[in-house]
């Protein structure tokens, strides 16, 4: 078996039709098998379509799952899609990225500009410059507990949630471009 442009034009057709990956291969027929067919659809990288909600009996395990309350539907609410679309990425408004500052983070603290030669137990290790060149420093701050002045343990040291919720932020930019 093997894929022709007809037959790649008709899968496409019948799966943008709303047609089962089962219908679709007996339609194509030729020893084309539903697997095939999902795989092919995969590889072509066609949208999965939402399926209408059957109105004559309801799945056991829809009937033993929890019902919510219906919200009100508002300006920016988003509707309730079902079947291969229900986690499918969708275009949102990109989320406000600017930073928030706190009072403490927009005073940058001066720091001494320190050799690693002067450099003593109690001082902010913090790297300034680049290492190769001979202006490289160390913040030189005094320090209150572990290698860093409170201003550089801030940027050092951030909550995981911090850097998991950044990561999706970055993750969905990318998506939207």
């Amino acid at each position: 078996m093997s894929w022709t442009d007809e037959r790649v034009e008709l899968l496409r057709q019948l799966w943008l039709d709303g047609k089962s990956a089962s219908q679709i291969s007996a339609q194509l027929g030729h020893g084309v098998t539903r697997n095939a067919v999902i795989g092919k659809v995969h590889r072509l990288g066609l949208a999965g379509r939402a399926k209408a909600p059957s109105s004559t009996a309801a799945s056991p395990r829809a009937a033993s799952a929890p019902r919510m309350s219906p919200r009100p539907a508002s300006s920016g609410a988003r509707t309730m899609v079902r079947g291969a679309n229900a986690l499918a990425l969708s275009a949102e408004p990109a989320l406000d990225m600017r930073p928030v500052f706190q009072e403490d983070d927009i005073v940058v603290p001066m720091s001494l500009r320190v050799t690693i030669v002067d450099l003593k137990e109690a001082m902010c290790r913090w790297p300034l410059g680049d290492p190769t060149s001979s202006e490289f420093r160390y913040c030189g701050s005094p320090s209150a507990s572990g290698p860093y002045c409170a201003h550089h343990g801030r940027l050092a040291y951030q909550p995981v949630q911090d850097r998991r919720r950044e990561r999706e932020r970055e993750r969905r930019a990318l998506m939207l471009r």
